[in-house]
């Protein structure tokens, strides 16, 4: 008896036992086996065919623990898989697929992006990806903006329409398809203004439509370098994986663009730029110090203004230019910034004189040859580093310039022509990272360069048509330099605006840095210049931003700690503060020098060039001052700086000032 008990105790065991195995079967057999391939390698994810993308998504991040991710049904990351409450995973995978994972955006570390920011394709994946989590990544606000970036994020944006008398069939305070406002970034809209470029204020907002309340899309730089510190391998070029080696770039027309207009305030401006050329035939280079501000002509769009053109120390020819070392780069700035301007962009001639009768210049740039050339493109991607566009929505505060690039060509009539420009931020990210070059026999290719045992560089595609009018990948070596290129318009407007001097019939201070017969900054130009005006145009006299830092990094006199009152004036133009500042005492002394200097020589009203001073320190006048000085015939000392002159000059030769 009792071995019957047993017995069949046994089999309810075993049948218990059968039942479970059976049903943990039936459960395995309704899941699904998805593998999903990262930099961490392969993980295996059980989820059933019923389930939604979006439960596909949560338990990507939940297993690998990533942030700001996109999936991928290919190994080369296209057919990109979204996150739907709509769509089960069943219709869009089967049972063991391999699907491929790319982290784009992320709160812990940076990321890297196979294409640029602006590839919508991207965006998108970086949106819906922030959308799946609740640790997506969220504006920063303690990122300071700039002011005008502040001022379009309160407006809608929003394009407002007119009734339209022929479609619209309702009440006058009524709202259709045919007339409600349309959004700043509508193609239609773009296409009809002849807009090329949408603002990248709009093309935020065209990005973050989509995306839930309270979760939001991100910008990530490109990067080109090997990520340092993996330590699974030696350090490159004896070992790389994929954890620390870049992905490989493709390139695309940027679509959007930081600046959508740059305004001379006058022509004035420009052409005081041009004399340099018109007087050598040499190229010449300067930034641009001016402020940015709304553009109402594009939607949500921004202006670069334009008030003055610094020239920095440079040597140039007919052909080119180079850039020499300013010592005086952090007062100019310092003068700027008290000034209420900040450099906005850069210009450079490009002018050749084909006609000088006619003052025609060559059409050496267009279409058919080039726009900008490559060395001109890596120069404005440098500055543009230099000059980040800060951003609330990128994840390092940062992403883009809204620094211009502005030539002064000839235009296809051969007359003096200004064409704006910037480059993209794959630009940005190749300069920035050393990766591209200038070929030496056409201005308009680029380079990519090879890798070497020094420096790894990830291989860089862009798109073209073939003969056949197929659309081909080809290699970024030569590289189209039109890739890189995001046009910007420039002008100037039809009522001119006056920052500063207008000067009217009198003749401007000299422009810093050229070293030119009747154009040099020093105390006899000083002296020129002033003697123009009478004493109640002191205010605009004194408006004038080359003049202001020359008297900034005076050395003889000490202006630099008194003139912030004067900045003050001529920002707000305010005579009362500038008339002020005219009876302090530091401006006593330097008019008193002014009237030395101007009882010297004679009272001149002229530049008087370095050869001509030289001539007139040969004159009776040098033997009276010798005398007086009680020095010998040879050389005589500067009672302001103590420097010993030689004889024949009659002003200082490091201070400028008159004996």
């Amino acid at each position: 008896m009792a071995a019957m008990e047993l017995e069949a105790l046994f089999y309810r065991k075993r049948n218990i036992v059968y039942t479970f195995v059976r049903h943990r079967f039936f459960l395995m057999c309704k899941q699904s086996l998805i593998r999903v391939q990262s930099a961490e390698g392969i993980k295996r994810i059980e989820i059933s065919p019923k389930a939604n993308l979006k439960d596909l998504f949560e338990s990507v991040q939940k297993i690998l623990k990533v942030d700001g991710f996109g999936l991928f049904k290919e190994r080369n990351l296209t057919k990109e898989i979204y996150s739907h409450t709509s769509q089960e995973v069943g219709s869009v995978l089967k049972h063991g697929d391999m699907i491929y994972l790319k982290q784009m955006a992320g709160t812990s570390s940076r990321r890297t992006s196979t294409t640029a920011i602006d590839n919508f394709s991207t965006v998108k994946a970086i949106a819906n990806s922030a959308a799946s989590n609740s640790n997506a990544f969220k504006p920063s606000a303690a990122v300071q903006e700039d002011e005008v970036d502040i001022l379009l994020a309160k407006e809608d944006g929003l394009i407002k329409r007119e009734r339209d008398s022929k479609l619209c069939r309702h009440a006058a305070n009524g709202c259709c398809v045919h007339c409600s406002p349309l959004e700043p970034y509508n193609e239609n809209y773009l296409k009809e203004q002849k807009i090329k470029h949408v603002s990248f204020n709009s093309y935020i907002r065209k990005q973050t439509s989509g995306i839930d309340r309270g979760k939001y899309m991100v910008f990530e730089d490109i990067n080109c370098r090997i990520k340092p510190g993996c330590r699974e391998h030696p350090p490159w070029p004896k070992g790389i994986c994929s954890k620390c080696q870049p992905s490989a770039i493709t390139l695309n027309r940027q679509i959007y663009r930081h600046v959508d207009n740059v305004m001379f305030e006058n022509t004035t401006i420009v052409e005081r730029f041009l004399n340099y050329w018109r007087t050598t035939g040499h190229q010449r280079m300067g930034f641009l110090y001016g402020t940015y501000e709304v553009n109402t002509d594009v939607p949500l769009g921004i202006r670069a203004k334009v008030a003055a053109i610094y020239e920095p120390p440079q040597e140039s020819s007919r052909d080119s230019i180079k850039l020499l070392n300013d010592e005086n780069a952090d007062d100019v700035e310092e003068v700027a910034k008290a000034l209420g301007l900040k450099k906005v962009g850069w210009i450079f001639t490009d002018l050749i004189t084909d006609d000088p009768a006619a003052g025609t210049v060559k059409h050496i740039r267009g279409i058919e040859t080039h726009f900008l050339t490559a060395q001109e493109c890596i120069m404005a991607g440098e500055l543009q580093n230099r000059h980040p566009n800060p951003c609330k929505y990128a994840s390092n505060g940062v992403f883009g310039s809204k620094f211009v690039t502005v030539c002064v060509t000839g235009d296809n009539t051969k007359q003096v022509h200004m064409e704006g420009y910037a480059v993209s931020a794959q630009c940005m990210a190749l300069v920035r990272d050393n990766c591209l070059l200038p070929t030496k026999d056409a201005p308009e290719l680029g380079y990519v360069r090879e890798s070497t045992d020094k420096q790894y560089v990830p291989d860089v595609y862009y798109k073209e048509k073939d003969q056949y009018g197929n659309e081909v990948q080809r290699l970024a070596r030569p590289l189209p330099v039109e890739y890189l290129l995001v046009d910007v318009p420039a002008s100037t407007p039809l009522q001119p605006q006056f920052t500063f001097s207008k000067y009217d019939k009198r003749q401007p201070f000299p422009v810093e840095n050229r070293y030119l017969d009747g154009h040099l900054q020093d105390f006899n130009a000083l002296s020129s210049y002033l003697s123009q005006w009478e004493d109640e145009d002191f205010l605009e006299a004194i408006s004038d931003f080359h003049l202001l830092v020359y008297l900034y990094k005076m050395d003889m006199l000490p202006m630099r700690q008194h003139m912030l009152p004067l900045l003050e004036a001529v920002r707000n133009k305010n005579p009362n503060m500038a008339y002020a500042f005219k009876k302090e005492e530091v401006w006593k002394l330097l008019e008193s020098l002014i009237q030395a200097s101007s009882s010297g020589s004679g009272g001149t009203t002229s530049y008087p060039s370095s050869s001509s001073s030289n001539r007139a320190g040969a004159g009776g006048s040098s033997s009276n001052a010798m005398e007086s000085s009680g020095i010998d015939g040879n050389t005589w000392t500067c009672n302001h700086c103590t420097f010993i002159n030689r004889s024949e000059l009659s002003s200082c030769e490091i201070c400028s000032l008159p004996r």
